[in-house]
């Protein structure tokens, strides 16, 4: 919201006349006498002001953090919950909010507006402009209108790269997550490979008509590259291809390794227009490429692996030692790489353990559903038992507030492994609940599941050991529907739970805060940082090696060879601020970690049982029997029937009812619906999925 709102103001500020006059010229006339002037402008028009905000929106959260101000977060939410209320419901963009609605239609009239505007200034003089090139006057026009149709594209890339950064602080501002947000960069992709896409197609056309085929393989010293901008529309049309639902649902790795071209097609992008002019791209790109960085480095630590609980029904606990002092809320996720599996693919979980609950233990459930998921659980589950398991961490990343808590009532309605999300929610209220530190909303949990040996998941709510809260202070109710058995099995049935356990590695890690805990004020001062000794480096090379060429020579310095040098200087700036950054906070993590993992070693050794390193006693082991007791006691079990979700929903009474809902898209969109219908206005919808 914040980034739309700024770079609209830019947009809409600027006169169109003069940024066509401006840009133009340099194409047409192949020169470039005001280039280097203008670049200066366009770095302090387009990219310092939304870097300049991504930094002021690291300090507010900061700030937040340390304060810790429930009050005021909880009026933002009452203020703005009408506008998050489902008003599309089902067809091409999902699941769709008031909000979302308003904004979309605003970039939309946005590009609108921008393409009209550019067409109604070179339009003015097509006449005059045809007979200088001796064009017909629709070839002249057709020119134009490709043109501008690359200008409007440019638009979109201005936010193509906001959704995907992670860890982004103007996300977190206005209350978005990669997760949630991952929709809007599917529709800027779309929008802009679509413009981008009818740019090419109808340069190819004029060029055709008009003999000029041999421009296609032209690379220019000085104004437009049209090789470069070819390289770049194939490599994003190969993106493009592979990121629709059929495909990637269906064959993800082809998706996830094409996507991968993101890195040719933005450097051809910049050689294609030069570095002056793709500034329009540059901030959204910029925080991008500071998060990747950063999670490239924490990706490089192996992290310490304690457990791992294995359930019959294809799913897998891990349980991960964590710093006490990373703290993350509920719905929050990982990315995990195991290189035994993969040693390129990243896959999202769920977080479901609680920072509060489980202070010094990270935990993520995993059910088989792939190839890379069911090879996890083979090697767990096979027998030697493992006794080791490289894992590598990204995250967690998730929301920086417990929203949830302003409603007297949650309803939250799962299918299969959608009931990861609600782990976590539980596990934070029956901290709070036996804390008494404030007042908890009662709980419906409602879970399908196609078979009865699904219901081990169940048992994934409370943590395996180590927890002594009495479940009975938390007002909660679990039904569970199991869809396909029409009857309970005749018998008993057993379902055993297998605990992996893992030698303690000294190499190995926590999972910690890449920045430390002080990352947001960590993660302003990079931004800051490197931006500022970038434009010294870039200020440097203009003055003292490009000035000189320019004004001594008749040949100008190549616009591909000072876009390279510009993307160098982004990227050796991030990575020296970066660097600097993360080493200062790993080696007082790495201090403080080292001494507690002795103490843990010489407290449980490998050669111990790896039950006596929790549980000492059989006291201790009834004690903590008697949560799993309760839980069972909270839970009832329908087979051979759907949960009747309208009837449930209607008849809550509170004034305030949070329907969260995790699972298949058809569940989401049911729900959607009802809350949307307007027969209760006291449900408020969110969904949790890592698909739209």
């Amino acid at each position: 919201m914040v980034v739309f709102v700024g770079y609209s103001l830019i947009w809409f500020m600027m006169p169109t006349n003069t940024f066509y006059l401006q840009w133009l010229p340099d194409i047409h006339a192949k020169t470039d006498s005001t280039y280097f002037g203008q670049q200066g402008a366009n770095i302090l028009i387009y990219t310092f002001p939304i870097l300049f905000i991504a930094t002021l929106s690291c300090l507010y959260l900061h700030i937040r953090k340390k304060m810790d101000d429930n009050n005021t977060e909880r009026l933002e939410n009452v203020y703005w919950k009408s506008w998050s209320q489902p008003v599309l419901v089902k067809g091409p963009l999902g699941i769709v909010s008031w909000m979302e609605l308003s904004f979309l239609a605003m970039f939309i009239t946005l590009l609108v507006w921008s393409f009209c505007s550019y067409l109604h200034s070179m339009f003015a003089n097509i006449n005059q402009q045809a007979a200088q090139m001796r064009l017909s006057l629709w070839e002249a026009k057709l020119e134009s209108s490709a043109l501008m149709l690359g200008l409007v594209g440019n638009i979109c890339l201005a936010f193509l790269f906001f959704p995907v950064t992670r860890g982004s602080s103007i996300l977190q501002l206005i209350g978005l997550t990669s997760e949630s947000s991952i929709k809007y960069h599917i529709w800027l992709g779309h929008i802009a490979m679509t413009l981008f896409t009818a740019h090419g197609l109808c340069y190819i056309i004029f060029w055709a008509k008009t003999s000029q085929i041999s421009q296609m393989l032209k690379w220019n010293k000085v104004g437009i590259s049209n090789v470069a901008g070819e390289v770049a529309l194939v490599s994003g049309l190969i993106m493009w291809g592979t990121s629709f639902h059929a495909i990637r649902r269906k064959i993800f790795e082809l998706f996830f390794y094409t996507h991968h071209l993101y890195v040719v097609f933005v450097v051809f992008f910049v050689l294609h227009v030069g570095f002056s002019y793709s500034c329009v791209m540059l901030p959204g790109f910029y925080l991008f490429l500071i998060d990747r960085y950063l999670r490239f480095l924490q990706s490089q630590q192996k992290i310490r692996v304690v457990s791992a609980r294995v359930l019959p029904c294809q799913v897998v606990e891990l349980n991960f030692s964590k710093c006490p002092g990373l703290s993350y809320s509920p719905r929050s996720n990982v990315f995990l790489n195991v290189p035994g599996i993969s040693k390129l693919q990243w896959h999202p979980f769920t977080v479901t353990s609680s920072s509060n609950l489980e202070p010094e233990k990270l935990s993520v459930v995993i059910k088989s559903e792939g190839s890379w998921s069911q090879n996890l659980y083979d090697r767990l589950s096979s027998s030697p038992r493992m006794d080791r398991m490289d894992i590598s961490i990204e995250g967690p990343y998730g929301p920086s507030s417990t929203e949830f808590l302003r409603h007297e009532t949650l309803v939250m309605i799962s299918g299969g492994s959608g009931i990861t999300p609600f782990i976590s929610i539980i596990r934070e209220l029956l901290f709070m609940a036996n804390k008494a530190t404030s007042k908890t909303p009662s709980v419906l949990l409602i879970c399908a599941f196609k078979k009865s040996e699904d219901l081990a998941m169940l048992e994934l709510i409370l943590p395996a050991s180590g927890t002594n809260f009495d479940i009975s202070h938390l007002q909660l109710q679990i039904q569970a529907y199991v869809t396909r058995e029409k009857e309970p099995p005749t018998e008993t049935l057993k379902l055993p739970q297998t605990e992996v356990w893992f030698k303690p590695n000294s190499s190995d890690l926590p999972v910690y805060a890449i920045l430390g805990q002080n990352s947001w004020l960590w993660l302003a001062l990079i931004v800051a940082a490197s931006f500022l000794v970038f434009l010294v480096l870039m200020g440097v090379l203009t003055r003292y090696y490009i000035y000189p060429i320019d004004h001594n020579s008749d040949m100008m310095y190549s616009f591909s060879s000072k876009s390279a040098l510009n993307m160098l200087f982004i990227c050796v700036s991030i990575a020296t601020a970066a660097t600097a950054g993360f080493l200062t906070n790993r080696k007082q993590q790495r201090v403080a970690y080292k001494t507690r993992q002795i103490q843990n070693m010489n407290a449980a050794t490998p050669s111990t049982s790896p039950s006596a390193w929790f549980h000492n006693t059989a006291a201790e082991r009834e004690l903590e029997s008697l949560p799993h007791q309760s839980l069972v006691q909270a839970t009832t079990v329908r087979h051979g029937t759907r949960p009747d979700l309208k009837k449930i929903l209607m008849v809550r009474q509170s004034s305030s009812v949070g329907v969260l809902v995790s699972g298949p898209r058809n569940m989401r969109q049911e729900v959607a619906a009802i809350c949307s219908s307007g027969s209760a206005n006291n449900l408020h919808f969110q969904s949790s999925s890592f698909s739209w």
